[in-house]
């Protein structure tokens, strides 16, 4: 094909004839536009929408007699999307719909932002027909403003926020698979899942070391580990045919395989480190190879600088494809001799060298090629409220293959629900496996709960910061006798990890405790059958059958004395101690204590005696323990016993502890107004400003009550609206009453005030009397600064009785006036 290249005169010649021509197709296609999609030409659209400046009627012109050309030359492909009409009616080319638009968010500063951000904020607009490219393609501002978009409309979108972020981006125009095209993601896997099995995977896969001690072989009956071997490999062949019998169950064939079109965008290698070439579904926001086999094919590919045409075979979809772009054998532009961008980098870089070796007149000889115009379209301006409240709605509904994806907005639940995953065991969708939810500011510090169908049991994990320094809760209902296992954060002093609890046992993890201790096993004895009443003060004091604890190796104690596992059998009143290996010893040195009983009122407490004792040393040459020694020990172990027995009560204490206080956290939720989210300052000016007007009320009715004088004594009658004349004049005489006992309270105040000071003064005046020949002179000054203060207590304290006397009568006849003139006593009043 011969690329369109018109020089001046040609364009002069033709100039008028493209005006007219253009005149005249606007007219008949203003009225379809009308009339399919019911819009007007809106006057409030800048300029550049409604109107085409001469150099887009003339690549108007260029554009169809490029399409007319590629019409004649290959019969059998499809027309190419060159001029589709914008929401003014207006035909525009398509590389001028692209806006390039830097961002100033950090979260869509990358291509993964992007592509999720459009992803998310806009629903798709199906194409009608699917197979044929759409006749209308609407600017980007336009499409933030609806938040519903073609796939046209949403690679336009994406491409040009991500040539605002200088990546090398295309717009795809060419074929895929159904699914894609329409957002069908029934057959694929959550990524929520994928992520959540991956992390699984390698915390479970231990790290191989060759240089590690090889484990004793486990003794093992070779007929029960077949036994064993069988099942597991019944069990995954089962596993494997239902898998594959999953996988047959395919959708019916697409009779449009091959003909849906689709548009998405291509990310070329070179710019902002990528390595790789790779295309991004603007549906989706997901990433995949450029040989991927959901694209089925490619017609063209533009940016804001040119237009291509692909001329390679896609028989085997994008598999093989080449995208050099400055391959004219490969692709065909539209605009020939056009600046690319990667023709514009090196120019920019060779201008700054060779600027002063090269003539400026040489330039101008060359021929003009006719470049690209400047886009028509409006800044792209995204919000951060854009970004906050991201999907139609503020919230988007998704269902995978057995799952089903809710994501909300922030702050648009009450509990702070952000994400929410449920996960099905059939293709129906219609049995719940598993309900795994996100929250985001919650006061408790919740951060995901996990609900099991299957097994029944509840998963939460905390932020740290919240009480008892809790990280993560997993429980099989609310009641106390339940199995629970709970894990702490560092931070907490007791260097406890790890709590794990069921209705008969309880094992706690620690981890950097002074004394070596990594674990503790307490067994409860049995539960008893009792009644209700009775049932709930036997689990909050259940006995304690056995304490098992585990220490760690203490390098500065020798292995016969340092206690690796000392055991606690409470009914069979014996205290067992196991003790580390010593170095190439394969067998513990052991050692068992009886408890002797103790006293009671009939009997003394029994005696320690040496067979209360057994012993297994592995050293024979090692001398054994003398009989003090020993005493000293079980003393010393008995001590330990009582104090163990009141850490384990402790923690069954504090597990009812957290529990409550879960329930109340549950019972009293909020969420945190995060200043830096548009809608947490919104929620937090609304609170405010509530908080302001209820505040002004009650100032208002405390200065209204403070003024009315007679509220207390109205408080006393039924009916304070109409008051007969005994109750006005009771009133009256009451409040006059009480004003006169309140002056003379706070004379009487005033005048014990007075004489209290001058009794210290004369006090202190007789003691420094007494003792004045024997004070030194540091004393004698303070007695002369004590002096002083109290003299100028006392004078104060005088006048302030003598003002208080004078203005008491004025004051009492005041309140006389005042409650003659009050409109509730004066009709009553007047005699």
């Amino acid at each position: 094909m011969e690329t369109v290249v018109e020089s001046d005169s040609e364009e002069q010649g033709r100039g008028g004839e493209t005006e007219e021509e253009e005149e005249d197709d606007r007219e008949p296609m203003k009225k379809s536009v009308s009339q399919e999609l019911h819009l007007k030409v809106d006057e409030l659209c800048p300029e550049s929408y409604r109107v085409n400046s001469p150099d887009q009627i003339r690549l108007l012109a260029i554009a169809d007699n490029f399409q007319r050309q590629y019409s004649l030359l290959y019969p059998d492909r499809k027309p190419l999307l060159l001029c589709p009409v914008n929401e003014c009616g207006v035909r525009k080319f398509v590389s001028m719909t692209l806006r390039p638009t830097p961002t100033v968010f950090p979260e869509i500063f990358a291509w993964e932002g992007c592509a999720s951000f459009v992803a998310d904020f806009l629903s798709l607009d199906p194409l009608e027909p699917p197979v044929d490219l759409p006749r209308y393609l609407f600017s980007s501002s336009s499409v933030l403003q609806n938040q519903s978009a073609t796939c046209f409309e949403s690679a336009t979108l994406l491409c040009s926020l991500l040539l605002g972020n200088h990546y090398d981006a295309y717009c795809v125009s060419g074929y895929a698979v159904r699914e894609m095209c329409l957002m069908d993601r029934s057959l694929q896997e959550c990524p929520l899942l994928d992520t959540q099995v991956k992390g699984k995977i390698s915390e479970e896969e231990p790290q191989e070391n060759k240089y590690t001690v090889k484990p004793l072989r486990e003794m093992k009956s070779r007929f029960l580990t077949q036994l064993e071997q069988k099942k597991q490999e019944a069990e995954a062949e089962m596993l494997h045919k239902q898998k594959l019998q999953e996988e047959t169950e395919q959708p019916p064939a697409d009779p449009l395989r091959g003909l849906r079109v689709h548009c998405w965008v291509l990310v070329l290698s070179g710019s902002r480190s990528v390595r790789e070439n790779f295309f991004i579904d603007p549906l989706s926001g997901n990433s995949y190879p450029s040989e991927d086999v959901n694209f089925l094919g490619i017609e063209s590919v533009w940016n804001n600088l040119n237009y291509y045409v692909n001329m390679q075979d896609c028989r085997d979809g994008c598999a093989g494809m080449v995208y050099d772009l400055e391959d004219i054998k490969l692709w065909e532009p539209v605009l020939y001799g056009a600046t690319s961008k990667t023709q514009l980098i090196l120019e920019v870089s060779k201008k700054k060298i060779m600027s002063k070796f090269t003539n400026n007149d040489e330039d101008e000889q060359q021929l003009r090629v006719f470049e690209m115009p400047r886009s028509w379209v409006s800044y792209i301006n995204i919000s951060k409220k854009d970004l906050e409240s991201r999907w139609p709605g503020r919230q988007e509904v998704t269902h995978y293959r057995k799952a089903k994806l809710e994501k909300f907005a922030v702050y648009l639940s009450q509990d702070g629900l952000v994400t929410r995953l449920t996960r099905y065991k059939d293709l129906d969708c219609t049995e719940v496996v598993m309900v795994r939810e996100l929250y985001h500011q919650r006061n408790d510090h919740l951060v995901e709960r996990e609900i099991n169908e299957v097994d029944k049991f509840t998963t939460e994990r905390f932020r740290r910061g919240r009480p008892f320094h809790l990280l993560f809760h997993r429980y099989t209902s609310n009641s106390t006798d339940t199995e629970r296992e709970m894990e702490f954060s560092s931070d907490r002093g007791e260097d406890l990890l790890r709590r794990v609890e069921s209705s008969d046992e309880m094992t706690e993890s620690f981890e950097g405790r002074r004394d070596f201790l990594y674990c503790r096993h307490v067994v409860f004895q049995p539960q008893i059958k009792l009644s209700r009443e009775d049932l709930e003060s036997h689990l909050k004091v259940r006995e304690i059958e056995k304490i098992v604890e585990r220490f760690r190796r203490d390098g500065a104690k020798p292995a016969s004395e340092d206690v690796a596992e000392r055991v606690f059998l409470l009914n069979e009143r014996r205290i067992e101690l196991t003790y580390h290996l010593e170095d190439h010893r394969f067998i513990p040195s052991k050692r068992s204590f009886i408890k002797p009983l103790e006293a009671t009122d009939k009997e003394k407490a029994e005696a320690f005696r040496l067979n209360m004792v057994s012993s297994f040393q592995v050293d024979p040459s090692e001398k054994p323990l003398k009989t003090l020694t020993l005493y000293q020990m079980l003393m010393s172990l008995m001590k330990s016993e009582e104090e163990v027995v009141l850490q384990v009560r402790n923690s069954k204490k504090e597990v009812q502890e957290i529990v409550d206080c879960r329930e109340q956290e549950e019972e009293d939720l909020h969420l945190h107004l995060s200043p830096w989210t548009t809608s947490g300052v919104t929620q937090a000016r609304s609170q405010r400003e509530e908080m302001e007007r209820l505040d002004a009320e009650e100032r208002r009715w405390i200065q209204e009550k403070e003024k009315d004088v007679l509220a207390p004594l109205l408080l006393r009658l039924n009916d304070t609206e109409t008051l007969s004349a005994g109750d006005a004049k009771q009133i009256h005489q009451d409040c006059l009453s009480g004003f006169k006992q309140r002056l003379v309270e706070q004379a009487n105040l005033i005048q014990e005030r007075y004489e209290k000071e001058t009794q210290e003064l004369q006090r202190k005046q007789r003691s420094f009397q007494k003792n004045q020949l024997h004070m030194t002179k540091g004393q004698e000054k303070d007695y002369q600064t004590y002096c002083t203060e109290k003299i100028l207590r006392i004078n104060v304290a005088k006048k302030r009785l003598k003002m208080h006397k004078e203005a008491a009568p004025h004051k009492y006849k005041a309140l006389d006036q005042r409650l003659k003139r009050d409109p509730r006593l004066a009709p009553h009043l007047l005699y």
